[in-house]
This record gives C-alpha cells, sequence and structure tokens, in this order.
C-alpha cells in the first residue's frame, strides 16, 4: 500500500517548504494530525478556527509564500471563514484544509452537517472535496497552483475516512508550485508612459504593496522626474519616514501635503495600487496605472493609460527611457507642506502634552521609536488604525502588516501569531484596540501555549472609538450605550495566560513601561489606557463635515443632560 492521502498532503507542504499548520484536531483531522507529528511541519494549535486562518493570513501576506491552516467537521470549518478574507482580500496565498465526516454519513443529516463547497465558495478561489484517494494528489496540486496564482485561498475538503486511504502516487509537477513570475509590459505601454511622463509638469506617484523590492526605483524615477512619493497604508512600509522624497499616505490614513499633492498634479501615476478611495484621487483623467492584474486597471478612477506588467520591470523600462526635469517648484512645494504635517505629529505625539492622561498619538509614537530596526508592526482594524498607521515612523527595514482591504476588527493578534511563529527572536508589535483585541483575545493563549513573543499593545479607552468618529461625521450622535464598554484588566488577562502583563496611565511612565514590555521576554500585554476623545487629524475636512461633527456634538451634549 502507498502513502496515504494525508502522507501525500503532509510530504508535499514539507518539499515546498511549508514549516507550520495552524488548526485545532477534532475527530476528522485525527488523520492528518498523525501523519503531522511525525514531520518536520510544526503543529501550531489555536484557541479559535478563525485565529488559525488570521495565523496563516499574517505569515502569507509577510512572505508570499504558501501558508495552512485547518478546521474540523462543521463548525470546525465554518469559524475558518471570517479570517480567511484576511488571505483573500489582501491576495496572499492560504491553503485551507476542513475536515469531514465519513462519506456513507454524507446526506444523512448528520450531526456537524455542511456543504463546505457551498460555503467556502465566496471566500476561495478554488474549492473542492477529495472523494476518493486516487484525486488527492491532483486536486492537492490544483489547489496550491490556485493559491499561487491568484493568489489567494484555495480551499480542499478531506473526509476523515479518505484521509487514511491510498492515494497511489505522489503530488505531481511540485517544480510548477511557485508565486507568480514578474510581467514584463508591452514596449508600445511604455512609450505612452514615457510619452505622458515627459509631457506633464507636475507627477505625483502613488504607491501600493506592489512596489514592494522596488523603492530604489521609485526613488531613481522621484529624483528624475521631480515627483514627490506618496502611498497607501499598505504601501507606507516601502521606504523610510524620513526619506525626503516620502510625503505620507493619502486619506485618512495620510498628510495634508499628499492631499495637496494629488489634487495639484497634472499627472498621478498610480503603481502596484488598487487604491479604493475614488474621493481622494483626481477626477482629470490624467492618470497612469501600473499594475499585473488587469481587472484592477481604470476602476477606481478616470484612467488616461493602464499598463498592464509587475512594479518592477515596468518602473526599470521607463526609467531607462524619460528624460529628466530640472523644475523643482512643484516638489519643493509639497516637501515644505509635509515638513509642516510632521511639526504638527510630533506636537499631538508628544508625552508630555498632558500631564493626566495619555494621548493615543504618544503610544503609536513611542511604540515605533523604541521598536528594534526591523520589528514587525501589526495594525488592527478601528480607530486605533489612524494613530498606529499616523504616528509609526518606519525605519525602511520595519514591516507593517494589517487587515488593510478586509478592514476586520480583530485580526490583529491573530496575525501576529503566525507572524512570529517564522522567527521568535524577531521582534512582532501588535497595535489594537480594546474593541479588536477583545474579540480574540483567547489567542493569546496561542502565543503564551506555543512561546510567541509578541508584544501587545492595547489602546485602552473603553469604547468603539472609530463607531463614534463614523456616526458624528454625518451629524448623527454616538450611541454611547452601544459602543462603551467595560473592560478586563488587561495586564492581569496576561498573567493568568501565563504571560506578562503592564498597565499604565501615567503619561510621564509611558516609555519607561514601553521600554521595559519590549525588553522583558515571552508573550506580552501592554494596558495603555488613553484619552477617549482624541480626534484624528484629517488631511482633507470641508465644511460640511465640520457641520456635521458640531451638530453630533451638541447634540451627544443635549442628550446627556436629558439622560437619554
Amino acid at each position: 500500500m502507498g502513502k496515504t492521502v494525508a502522507g501525500v498532503l503532509v510530504e508535499t507542504l514539507e518539499q515546498l517548504g511549508v514549516r507550520q499548520i495552524f488548526g485545532l484536531i477534532g475527530d476528522s483531522l485525527n488523520p492528518l494530525a498523525d501523519v503531522v507529528r511525525h514531520s518536520s511541519i510544526e503543529w501550531v494549535g489555536v484557541r479559535h478556527e478563525e485565529g488559525a486562518a488570521l495565523a496563516a493570513a499574517g505569515q502569507a501576506k509577510l512572505t508570499g509564500r504558501l501558508a495552512v491552516c485547518c478546521g474540523t467537521t462543521g463548525p470546525g470549518s465554518t469559524h475558518l471563514v471570517a479570517g480567511l478574507y484576511e488571505a483573500a482580500r489582501d491576495h496572499a496565498p492560504v491553503l485551507a484544509l476542513s475536515g469531514d465526516m465519513p462519506r456513507k454519513l454524507k446526506g444523512m443529516d448528520y450531526i456537524q452537517s455542511t456543504t463546505p463547497a457551498l460555503l467556502f465558495r465566496d471566500v476561495a478561489l478554488y474549492t473542492e472535496t477529495v472523494s476518493i484517494g486516487e484525486q488527492a494528489p491532483g486536486l492537492i496540486h490544483q489547489a496550491i497552483a490556485a493559491a499561487y496564482a491568484g493568489p489567494g485561498v484555495a480551499h480542499l475538503t478531506l473526509p476523515q475516512d479518505v484521509l487514511s486511504e491510498s492515494a497511489g502516487h505522489a503530488t505531481p509537477s511540485l517544480a510548477t508550485l511557485q508565486p507568480r513570475f514578474e510581467v514584463s509590459p508591452q514596449d508600445w505601454d511604455v512609450e505612452e508612459a514615457v510619452r505622458r511622463i515627459a509631457a506633464a509638469s507636475k507627477i505625483v506617484f502613488l504607491c501600493g504593496a506592489g512596489c514592494r523590492d522596488s523603492s530604489d526605483l521609485l526613488a531613481a524615477l522621484s529624483d528624475r522626474l521631480a515627483a514627490p512619493l506618496i502611498h497607501t497604508v499598505r504601501g507606507k512600509e516601502l521606504m523610510p519616514f524620513d526619506d525626503h522624497r516620502w510625503m505620507g499616505g493619502l486619506g485618512m490614513i495620510g498628510t495634508g501635503a499628499s492631499y495637496d499633492a494629488v489634487q495639484q498634479c497634472d499627472l498621478l501615476v498610480m503603481v502596484g495600487t488598487d487604491y479604493p478611495y475614488a474621493d481622494y484621487l483626481p477626477a482629470h483623467g490624467s492618470v497612469i496605472q501600473i499594475d499585473h492584474r488587469s481587472e484592477a486597471l481604470g476602476r477606481r478612477t478616470p484612467t488616461a493609460l493602464g499598463l498592464l506588467g509587475s512594479v518592477r520591470p515596468s518602473l526599470k523600462a521607463i526609467l531607462e527611457r524619460v528624460p529628466e526635469k530640472k523644475d523643482t517648484e512643484f516638489f519643493d512645494s509639497i516637501a515644505h507642506g509635509r515638513v509642516r504635517w510632521d511639526e504638527v505629529l510630533d506636537k499631538q505625539a508628544d508625552v508630555a502634552r498632558s500631564k493626566d492622561r495619555i494621548h493615543p498619538q504618544a503610544v503609536a509614537r513611542l511604540a515605533s521609536d523604541l521598536a528594534d530596526n526591523d520589528a514587525i508592526f501589526v495594525l488592527d482594524t478601528g480607530l486605533n488604525t489612524l494613530w498606529s498607521a499616523n504616528w509609526i515612523r518606519q525605519h525602511g527595514r520595519q514591516r507593517i502588516i494589517g487587515s488593510f482591504n478586509n478592514a476586520a476588527v480583530g485580526t490583529a493578534l491573530g496575525q501576529g501569531n503566525g507572524i512570529q511563529v517564522l522567527d521568535r527572536s524577531r521582534q512582532v508589535i501588535v497595535l489594537t484596540g480594546d474593541g479588536g483585541f477583545n474579540m480574540l483575545m483567547s489567542e493569546f493563549l496561542t502565543a503564551v501555549h506555543h512561546g510567541l513573543p509578541v508584544k501587545v499593545v492595547v489602546y485602552n479607552n473603553g469604547s468603539l472609538g472609530l463607531i463614534s468618529l463614523e456616526a458624528e461625521s454625518i451629524g448623527i450622535p454616538a450611541f454611547h450605550q452601544a459602543i462603551e464598554y467595560p473592560n478586563p484588566d488587561y495586564a492581569m488577562l496576561a498573567r493568568a495566560c501565563g504571560g506578562v502583563g503592564f498597565t499604565v496611565r501615567d503619561p510621564a511612565r509611558l516609555e519607561s513601561t514601553l521600554r521595559e514590555a519590549f525588553a522583558t521576554e515571552g508573550p506580552v500585554i501592554v494596558d495603555a489606557v488613553v484619552a477617549a476623545d482624541e480626534i484624528p487629524n484629517l488631511p482633507h475636512l470641508d465644511f460640511e463635515q465640520i457641520d456635521h461633527y458640531a451638530v453630533a456634538r451638541i447634540k451627544e451634549a443635549l442628550l446627556s443632560v436629558m439622560g437619554v
């Protein structure tokens, strides 16, 4: 008898370099777990299957390599789905495995019965059930190929009895299972891009996550064309914050200088980004977009030229042909605006701004300044994202991971665990709001169990802060009874789980507390009690929005007096 389906699957993952599988053991997964136990792959047992999917997503986002998670029959697999949207929306290659009941019980309304092929259809690029052992090698290959081709999520359902059947032979064609190759642009598209760039006088590059490993070319083009570089949130990590070309982000997580640059330019070059917030993009149509995904070209704003190709070969081809521009007036104006904006951020992040309370900007800035030069920041979603993404001053070697397209609350700790297990000696700092941390705080137990020294910094304001801001932005008073809540003592929680916990309320002790926390071995929670009424900087705030905020605050005051 040859290798079982479980054996072939694990052997395939080993040969492809998969180092961990994230999941929870259940009866239908026992044959798989038994093979993993005798392999080189580390089984990372989580406390909730959504944590398994998030860990795999974080790992795949960081590396671009295949990550694997699994859930057992029925609810064990349904719990995976929410976390898998992280990988799906941020285009990260993840293989999700669902255990299932023996085949003879299918269609009998048996306990925990589900139809995984339907359940995973929206989140997965590929979903299939291995019905007989002989199918397994081909379906395993197809699933992994689909995950890399997307990239995104691929899913296999594995009935318990099938896992123990003979697969007949090994997975074929392993050499073909690898991340996408670079795609070179067509020569005529490059020529047209060069022509349009040469004709423009005020050029801005909007840089997204697709620009990874191309920062040298972006810098060279910026110098050649006197063109400011601005970025999406996912692109923030690409260059050091203090690079004179790097003007900041666009949108709510951005700078006034970047907003002015986009509004004043006569050519915007969108590079490796599918930036979704069309209101911040120019409507004049003088836009070039460079992306290897044809479906992304031109769908956010009127676009004059869609250059289909990977970022690095496309930028290299443009740089080789585009003429130099000598006029730096536009660049200098935007750079001056960036300096003024940074001065505002520095004042707001000053830990001494208040003597009796900690401002969240100070937490983000100090966490950034005290972090290792190669630290990985993992951001949660909510008002805390604005504090973290706007006040982190990255060094260029650091990475920033978050729920940037799915925008899901409660995702940071799970992703941080998946990233930390790749290298337990590299610093991973999870920055999260209290609302997000509360959702999957049990994953701190996963960190303790597996010796993952994540450093979790909680912005504790006792509410869902972004919900208040969103309501007030349209003139509706915040529904405080629904968005404010009591929190546990996070430092005590950390200790109860076997980790280390710190609480800080005094701004004078914030730096020393973070310094001690980051120097502590093992997993740590820092409960940073911050001001709850802080309003973030908004690079673009029109008079209608200002009126809405004012009206909402007046209504909130009246409701408070009335006791409603």
